[in-house]
């Protein structure tokens, strides 16, 4: 396929506007940057300096503006020019100014010398700074933690915070290596979203490097009393002491089973490692991708199904997301529809088809549940959602994002007519666009020169299943892929819940239904749509539903016992209640 990816990276520059931040990376190449940096638990603070190494790629600039928070306190900025002696060597002071950007951040615009700006010469800007409590950045207090001896902290930078905790261009359109050096007191531990690290025992210094190109939000840190098995060749689990044991035995040797199922179908992982910390219930998300550390929450260890999906999912994000990456947040299906299709395909190489089509009915019918709340013609439902300047992309993260995107990379892998050819192009995909960025229009492009037959049918403008319809409707998916080979799973779910139903509902046939042979994906289906259902009638509630289920289900996983006390109170069943204060004491406050 003729495609330049030279050419791709000259137009995409010269095109590509992101909202979201206030930057001009669009005139600076960022080479790579460094982090210094200093934990303070005592005072929830950590304080350092960064290092940027830029070079200008646009004649006449003056000015270098990254993308800060209120919440980072400058107190300098330096520049060094490599190579030059004398007064050019490192600058005096540059005049700054940090300026308002919306809610979620601020600008900093730094005054360059003359002298700095030359073609292709790289210069440095170092950035001596203070974090105080940006969105970025989360300290807990020891009592917050799994353990509760010791406190920890950790940062996630999905979709714009780490502005927060460094100066940057936050945007996914721009990628670079990094190093960091991290100085903590002692018993602390530090991981970051690394391919390499070394501890210094005697200084009590962290030095992590970052060998392949990220973009600001994939580098995270986290530190605390951490401790580490190893459970594979290149995995390990960390998590605190407490938590670690479980979280090994629910993993064992699966992830690196699901890595090479990975491989297998879209080439190497090219992040060296794959490790997973297990964090405490306040970390705000299930799990994020973090390259080399995904970052995950404890609580989902009581649930192996959706620990398993939640671990590939983040194994997918390897290729899809991470390697190649949406260059603005309003296209962050190309990162996320497309995992979670890779997701797909490895679940069914390592699981059948049946078990991914169970899983996948599950989140489709959480789409469309989302879908009626939304209405069919809300914007937040396409995949190329259009934000006014101001709003937080965090805010568009949604169910349309995973499977509406889904839908749609699963439509253009039946276009190929086999499951394997579109296998193919994906690997072909990662590699011509490997850490880079792109947009719908590099990805749709490179299919169709791919599969040069389908170009010439004009597959693009399918009547009601055109591309640009695809990307720019609001409503759900044009078409769904065929789920039916789930049925032997999916059907005794749709049995049951016709079941209950009927009028009046048969309790010996509802007896026939045992919920404790059921997966996890099974019972959770169920009752989601006995939710949808709800509230049932008082009497076929208390005389039924209670006896058969109320003391069952209290005795599985969250994901499962969350639905059935969201039951409970819109059937308004008292004797139950106690039930919801027991599991939110759990589950909010850590316990």
């Amino acid at each position: 396929c003729p495609f330049s990816k030279t050419l791709f990276l000259y137009c995409f520059f010269c095109r590509l506007v992101d909202i979201a931040s206030a930057s001009n990376f669009h005139c600076f190449k960022l080479r790579h940057f460094h982090l210094d940096l200093r934990l303070n638990f005592a005072v929830k603070e950590i304080t350092g300096w960064q290092v940027l190494e830029l070079v200008a790629i646009q004649p006449g600039v003056q000015t270098l503006v990254l993308d800060t928070h209120p919440s980072l306190l400058i107190q300098s900025i330096d520049c060094k020019v490599p190579g030059t002696t004398g007064a050019q060597d490192i600058s005096p002071s540059l005049v700054y100014r940090v300026d308002p950007f919306t809610d979620y951040g601020s600008s900093l615009n730094i005054s360059l010398p003359a002298y700095v700006i030359r073609p292709h010469r790289a210069f440095q800007i170092t950035v001596r700074y203070t974090t105080t409590d940006g969105p970025a950045i989360w300290w807990l207090d020891a009592e917050l933690t799994c353990g509760q001896t010791r406190p920890l902290v950790f940062t996630q930078g999905h979709s714009v915070c780490n502005r927060s905790f460094f100066p940057c261009f936050d945007t996914p359109a721009v990628k670079s290596t990094y190093t960091a050096t991290v100085r903590v007191p002692e018993g602390v531990t530090v991981l970051m979203s690394a391919s390499r690290s070394a501890y210094s025992k005697q200084d009590r210094v962290f030095q992590f490097s970052m060998e392949y190109p990220v973009p600001a939000y994939l580098v995270a840190l986290v530190a605390g009393d951490l401790q580490h098995v190893d459970i594979g060749p290149r995995s390990r689990v960390w998590a605190e002491p407490c938590v670690l044991t479980c979280a090994v035995s629910k993993l064992g040797g699966s992830v690196e089973r699901w890595l090479n199922v990975a491989e297998d179908l879209f080439g190497p992982y090219v992040w060296g490692r794959y490790d997973i910390v297990f964090l405490p219930p306040s970390f705000p998300i299930v799990a994020m991708e973090n390259p080399c550390l995904t970052f995950i929450i404890s609580s989902i260890l009581e649930s192996r199904e959706f620990l398993l999906i939640d671990v590939i999912h983040e194994i997918a994000h390897g290729w899809f997301g991470n390697a190649v990456t949406n260059a603005t947040w309003e296209e962050m299906w190309l990162s996320e529809g497309l995992a979670t299709y890779a997701q797909r395909r490895i679940t069914t190489e390592a699981y059948g088809e049946a078990f991914t089509c169970l899983e996948t009915v599950f989140r489709l019918d959480a789409l469309h549940r989302q879908m009626r709340l939304l209405g069919d013609n809300n914007p937040v439902s396409k995949l190329q959602v259009k934000f006014e300047p101001g709003i937080n992309p965090s805010s568009l993260m949604n169910l349309f994002t995973y499977e509406k995107g889904f839908c749609f990379v699963s439509y253009l892998s039946q276009l190929c007519g086999n499951v394997k050819r579109f296998d193919s192009f994906l690997r072909a995909y990662i590699e011509q666009f490997k850490f880079s960025s792109v947009v719908a229009q590099d990805l749709l492009d490179f299919f169709l020169c791919f599969f040069p037959e389908l170009k010439e049918s004009c597959v693009a403008q399918r009547e009601g299943l055109e591309f640009e319809r695809w990307l720019n409707a609001c409503g759900p998916p044009l078409c769904e892929p065929d789920l039916s080979a789930g049925g032997v799973l999916t059907g005794p779910v749709q049995s049951l819940c016709d079941l209950w139903a009927s009028e009046p509902p048969d309790p010996e046939a509802i007896a026939n239904f045992n919920l404790s042979s059921w997966s996890t994906f099974q019972t959770v289906l169920f009752l989601d749509r006995l939710l949808d259902r709800s509230p049932l009638s008082h009497g076929r509630y208390q005389t039924i539903l209670s006896r058969c289920y109320s003391a069952q289900l209290d005795e599985m996983n969250a994901e499962v016992r969350i639905r059935w006390l969201q039951i409970v109170v819109r059937n308004s069943f008292y004797p139950d209640l106690p039930r919801i204060r027991g599991f939110l004491h759990k589950h909010v406050s850590g316990d």
